[in-house]
């Protein structure tokens, strides 16, 4: 068992220390978009106790309308970036979706999708190098694997049971999972339909494949971080992410369609696009280049952005189109982020910048990056679901939130610019640049940005995404990449052409 103190590795309430980190394009919204999604991270740093936090500290809520971290909003915030540019407030925020069962470290929050949670320690470590952070981390990984392996693990699909990553409310899903006794949330489909749930286990029986894209992420990851903890790396952790690809392409794949089936279960699944799901497999090098391919031509996208879940369910839908479920349809920024990525890690870099522009013109717009927004119209809009947000005992439709400064969203941002347009890779040898810039932008500047033992200025020149010359501290050099061990200021700067 690993011992770890957040009391010794905390700060607690004193002050945070706040970023200089600026960014400079030339390009007004997007420049402007960079400054409010700043403002909205820091809005949402704030006390909290929770997990492994033995007294309050400074922790990244999951926007202006929650209470909580939440332990997916959490990895992904750490993972777009957050934990770039808050280390500190990203360590008590992982520790604090964390807990301790039978004197066992295992990851919080709602289950399906807790294994996200790899992806933000993974990063937050690359970023700060805490060896001590990671080796708790390894353990909680662990020790969350065996137990979902155990309760959630379908040996006839050979996938993990649960829903999508983003999805815990019924709108995500077809009507079947909707009879619920007029509550929104997704959990409560088991009670309501007891006939029908899984064993073991929570007993939602759906096999999702943004879900199961996150699983097939942890177990790669775990030989990284054992390496990085001189473990001895166990050749299951690869043998079981390759029958998981083996399943998601098997049981998730449409050859017909060219897309990803959104999930499996006893009913034959469902057909519907999952944008996170799509994203999660380009990514991750689930989708091989063919599949690739054939998504990025076959994704719906809509007018403000790639919808969380296409096509919307028709309970939802209304005379004249406008209405859509607050899980299908619209459009979640978060989602755009990795399906930006996802584009341009492919070379479809016209479906990122509409991603990219699209999100940022809406954060200007309103002064804030919000929960959610209609796909046609781009306004601010929660969408309808069953039950209410203050009551679920009605079993009418009702017009739900979109709550504002919505963490993730402003993270999803940051996201874009740091791995797709000044294009950092962070590995464990350093970080390796592969950047690009749309013909409009010409010249950008990153400065102050921390990193380890070192703060980084970026400039880069140029368009498109050939590097023509790259230079650190001046000096030219052909691996393009600013080394893990470097301390003090450093200085990169690349021309393309």
């Amino acid at each position: 068992m690993t011992t770890f103190s957040s009391k010794k590795n905390t700060q607690h309430l004193q002050p945070i220390s706040l970023p200089a980190t600026t960014f400079h394009s030339g390009n007004a919204l997007l420049d402007d978009a960079f400054r409010i999604a700043i403002g909205d991270i820091v809005g949402n740093i704030v006390p909290f106790k929770d997990g492994l936090l033995e007294q309050p500290a400074q922790a990244l809520m999951a926007g202006l309308g929650y209470a909580t971290p939440w332990t997916r909003d959490t990895a992904l915030n750490v993972w777009n970036g957050a934990g770039l540019l808050f280390p500190q407030v990203a360590l008590q925020t992982l520790l604090a979706v964390l807990t301790r069962k039978d004197d066992k470290v295992q990851i919080g929050g709602q289950y399906w999708d807790a294994i996200s949670w790899t992806l933000g320690a993974w990063s937050y470590y690359l970023w700060t190098g805490d060896k001590a952070f990671l080796s708790l981390a390894f353990e909680a990984i662990n020790n969350s694997l065996l137990y979902f392996e155990v309760n959630e693990f379908d040996e006839q699909l050979q996938l993990f049971r649960g829903p999508a990553c983003y999805g815990d409310g019924v709108a995500a899903y077809p009507d079947r999972y909707a009879r619920t006794n007029g509550s929104s949330s997704i959990l409560d489909w088991v009670k309501a339909n007891p006939q029908e749930a899984a064993h073991p286990g929570f007993g939602l029986p759906m096999c999702a494949l943004s879900t199961n894209c996150l699983y097939y992420a942890a177990y790669r990851l775990l030989d990284n971080m054992a390496l990085e903890l001189d473990h001895p790396v166990d050749p299951l952790w690869l043998q079981k992410a390759m029958v998981l690809k083996e399943a998601i392409n098997r049981h998730l794949w449409n050859a017909e369609s060219g897309l990803y089936r959104y999930f499996m279960d006893a009913h034959g699944g469902s057909e519907e696009q999952e944008g996170m799901g799509h994203a999660f497999a380009l990514l991750f090098g689930i989708a091989d280049e063919e599949q690739a391919t054939s998504i990025l031509l076959q994704q719906h996208i809509t007018e403000h952005g790639i919808p969380c879940v296409w096509p919307p369910f028709s309970r939802y839908s209304s005379p004249d189109g406008m209405r859509f479920g607050r899980h299908c349809g619209v459009v979640w920024p978060h989602i755009q982020s990795f399906w930006a990525e996802a584009a341009a890690k492919s070379g479809r870099f016209d479906l990122f910048e509409h991603e990219l522009r699209t999100l940022a013109g809406r954060a200007r717009r309103d002064s804030q990056f919000a929960e959610i927004y209609h796909p046609l119209t781009g306004a601010i809009y929660g969408g309808v679901q069953e039950g209410h947000p203050d009551q679920s005992t009605s079993e009418q439709l009702s017009e739900w939130q979109s709550y504002p400064r919505q963490t993730w969203s402003a993270t999803g941002y940051l996201r874009m610019l740091f791995r797709v347009i000044l294009g950092m890779q962070f590995n464990t040898d350093g970080i390796t640049f592969t950047p690009y810039l749309p013909t409009d932008m010409q010249r950008i500047k990153l400065s102050q940005l921390p990193y380890r033992s070192m703060v980084l200025d970026i400039e880069i020149q140029g368009s498109g995404s050939s590097v023509q010359e790259f230079l650190l501290n001046g000096e030219p050099s052909s691996f393009y990449q600013v080394p893990v061990n470097a301390i003090g200021h450093q200085q990169v700067f690349i021309h393309l052409a």
